[in-house]
């Protein structure tokens, strides 16, 4: 058995097998949109016509550097947008995000979010928690939201404060939350929601780990924008840093001239160190993508298998790449959390420790053993100490890895 000389126990071997054989469709399923993806990627590079050319670096103010580009028309392309800005000096999801809301937003707007409060490092952005440091309150924009009942959109709801929004926030993937990551017939109902009371509001879509695990994206689904990061799926486990917003040209311009200066937008911000890694890295991106979506799929049926409830459950659809695990206690969050990263390639000699983090309020532990420092494409694990102590996984970069890891977490936590 595969797994046998790797410290897994005969039982968990058997019922390794056995959950390959379960999960044999739905892996099959993953491999389509895969394959639909990747030819789409494929597409966009010989239309644009990369060549070597685009591969090398450029210095100083990176004025005409046509290979940053050409990777934003490239990336556009990929994923059905009009234009996008993709960035190195972009230096996370949550500054995706923030350049995208000062960029859309002025004194006296407001700012809708459409389900539910969002992700904890976008809350001191919004002025909700945190010191403030410039915050879109102290800008005078005003914040109101929608919260989620029983963990899907309240479109009655939305109905009702939309028509008042000028930036509405839909976040895809579930943050610390135990609920399903939003479809795109989802965000397309959102969208068709406030469009039906308000034309002119500019919907924004929170993407991250959302990209490519799907044939298209939001943009293409009611969407104006939507943002994220390169270290997670769309950077393939290969971009160093960065990430994106991508959508109407218009729109994503507006952007340009908060990331850098107004006068000079897109036209500034060099790579010293070229684009060749986000070249590859996107190419990679809808292979290294499935691999994560099935670790995640398999996460799920392992878990419960054990007796843990998994978010979602295996055999439901996955619109992120994220499995959320009910672990119960503070012991068994911190066990998972151990054996992910004893499992690494990176660091696995490393204990994570719960500890405080910027821009979240209870202490958080997270395993991540990675070739880049939270790239949440590749396997990791995390969760903030606070009941029902809910782990979160995502990414697995191969998925015969990320078996192994999981495996041995589950002999730890077993009931």
């Amino acid at each position: 058995m595969l797994f046998e000389n790797y410290g897994v126990p005969k039982e968990y071997c058997e019922l390794d097998e056995k959950i390959m054989e379960r999960c044999r469709d739905l892996f099959s399923a993953c491999d389509k949109v895969r394959d639909t993806v990747q030819l789409k990627v494929l597409d966009s590079f010989i239309k644009n016509k990369v060549g070597l050319q685009h591969l090398g670096q450029s210095t100083g103010y990176g004025y005409g550097d046509t290979a940053r580009d050409t990777f934003d028309r490239v990336f556009a392309d990929c994923v059905g947008a009009e234009d996008a800005l993709c960035r190195p000096h972009i230096l996370s999801g949550t500054h995706a995000l923030t350049v995208a809301l000062f960029g859309l937003l002025r004194a006296g707007g407001t700012l809708l979010a459409a389900t539910g409060r969002p992700y904890d490092t976008l809350q001191p952005v919004i002025g909700l928690t945190g010191e403030g440091y410039g915050s879109l309150k102290e800008f005078g924009v005003s914040y109101d939201e929608v919260p989620l009942r029983d963990g899907e959109p309240d479109y009655e709801g939305i109905a009702e404060k939309a028509a008042r929004a000028d930036v509405v926030h839909i976040q895809r993937s579930r943050g610390y939350e135990s609920r399903r990551a939003f479809s795109l017939d989802d965000i397309q109902k959102i969208s068709d929601t406030v469009r039906s009371v308000n034309c002119n509001a500019v919907i924004l879509v929170d993407n991250c780990y959302g990209e490519f695990t799907d044939t298209e994206e939001p943009v293409l689904h009611g969407a104006d924008l939507m943002a994220g990061s390169l270290i997670k799926n769309p950077g393939g486990a290969i971009a160093p840093t960065g990430g994106y917003i991508a959508g109407r040209a218009d729109l994503v311009e507006r952007c340009a001239h908060r990331l850098t200066a107004p006068g000079t937008g897109r036209e500034l911000g060099s790579v010293p160190s070229g684009m060749r890694d986000f070249y590859l890295g996107l190419y990679f991106a809808p292979h290294v993508t499935c691999e994560a979506k099935k670790s995640s799929i398999y996460a799920s049926a392992l878990f419960e298998e054990i007796g843990y409830r998994a978010v979602p459950a295996y055999d439901q659809p996955r619109n992120d790449i994220i499995t959320s695990i009910e672990t119960g206690s503070a012991e068994n969050l911190i066990a998972l959390c151990e054996e992910i990263q004893a499992s690494s390639p990176v660091d696995s000699f490393a204990a994570p420790v719960p500890d405080d983090m910027p821009g979240y309020g209870d202490k958080i532990i997270m395993a991540a053993g990675a070739f880049t420092q939270g790239s949440s494409i590749e396997l990791s694990c995390d969760g903030p100490l606070r009941e029902p102590y809910v782990a979160y996984l995502q990414g697995g970069i191969s998925l015969t890895a990320s078996r192994l890891a999981m495996l041995r977490a589950a002999v730890r936590m077993r009931r």
